[in-house]
């Protein structure tokens, strides 16, 4: 900026005048008025230069911290760089280990689906053999005990396995269901009866025990002796003797209609041996029913009837019982057929090609 150039000196006027001269007045106003805008423009080139100054130190100091600030922008977008940089990275990292977790997860998934299978495919053999193994021993037995414990052992080992094996558990529920309302014979029972009818053979009257308790009874006719001093008294006495005799006579010799003649002439060791032989058939049939010898068990049994009825006596209470006892037995004591658990085979077989 350049100074302004001073004013000359206004001119003196001349010693000589003696009163100043109104039209030259106008000079000195157009100088002092120059002067002032002189003035003026100093004062306002002077401020106006202060104000450049000012506002230029602010702009150099905007300027200084728009620098700065665009730095640290720099170095900021640079570590955001960097950030994003480390974070794809991260993020890329985490996916590889992600897609190799679900790789292993798969691997896992599938061993497990595998050990599963295994597993089941093993329960699902062993019970197939317990099966067949309790069918065989049901059949040499004839008892439904061996397929019941089978099939309820199987079901147990089964349950809480996958959806394959569900058909299985509902195919063995209704073998079991079958197997319990079976009209099977009850070994156990029988078993008890045949016991109560050996029991009561010892004390089971035979019928000569009964001829000879009804002769034991019979009272003889009482024959009084004739009166002493009596007419005829020899007679009386010969009579006397001779009703005596025939009396004597009488109760030695019975006559009695016998529809089984050879009942009664059992001496005391054949009565023991019949005793001991009906309890051995009673025992016999016993242990027929139990091993399922249905048909040697009825042999046995109507044998004991018949010795029954031939040789001991029908009126007395036990022998009743006892034929009560026998026929009821011989009642219960039929073959029936033995349901077979085709369903749970079935199911095993379909369930074991499931895969």
């Amino acid at each position: 900026m350049t100074e302004a150039t001073p004013a000359p000196p206004a001119p003196q006027p001349p010693p000589s005048a003696a009163s100043p001269v109104k039209p030259r007045s106008w000079p000195l106003s157009l100088a002092g008025l120059a002067l002032l805008i002189a003035v003026l423009a100093l004062g306002w080139a002077a401020w106006s230069g202060q104000r450049l100054g000012k506002v230029e130190r602010i702009l150099v100091k905007r300027q200084d911290d728009g620098a700065q600030q665009i730095t640290e922008a720099r170095l900021l977008a640079k570590q955001a760089e960097e950030g994003a940089r480390q974070a794809l990275a991260k993020a890329t990292l985490l996916e590889a280990r992600l897609a190799e977790v679900g790789v292993q997860r798969e691997q896992i998934d599938e061993l497990m689906r595998s050990m599963v299978r295994s597993r089941e495919d093993q329960l699902l053999g062993e019970a197939e053999a317990a099966l067949r193994a309790a069918l065989q021993m049901s059949a040499i037995t004839g008892s439904a005990e061996p397929l019941v414990a089978a099939l309820q052992g199987s079901k147990e080992r089964l349950s809480g396995g996958s959806l394959r094996l569900e058909p299985v558990r509902i195919a063995m529920e209704r073998d079991l269901d079958r197997l319990r309302n079976a009209p099977l014979a009850d070994l156990s029972t029988l078993a008890r009866r045949l016991d109560e009818a050996v029991a009561l053979v010892d004390n089971l009257p035979l019928i000569q025990d009964l001829v000879q308790r009804e002769t034991a009874q019979t009272p003889a006719p009482e024959r009084r002796p004739p009166p002493a001093g009596e007419a005829g008294s020899a007679g009386a006495w010969l009579g006397w003797f001779a009703g005596r005799i025939g009396e004597e006579l009488r109760s030695l010799v019975r006559i009695r209609e016998i529809d089984r003649p050879e009942a009664i002439l059992l001496n005391p060791e054949q009565a023991f041996l019949l005793r001991e032989n009906l309890k051995l058939k009673l025992l016999n049939a016993r242990l027929a029913v139990m091993s399922r010898q249905f048909d040697t068990a009825q042999v046995d049994l109507q044998a004991c009837q018949a010795a029954l009825a031939r040789y001991f006596d029908s009126s007395h209470r036990r022998h009743a019982q006892l034929a009560e006892l026998l026929q009821g037995v011989a009642r219960q004591a039929q073959p029936s057929a033995l349901p077979r658990p085709d369903d749970s085979l079935a199911a095993l077989t379909a369930a074991a090609g499931v895969r």
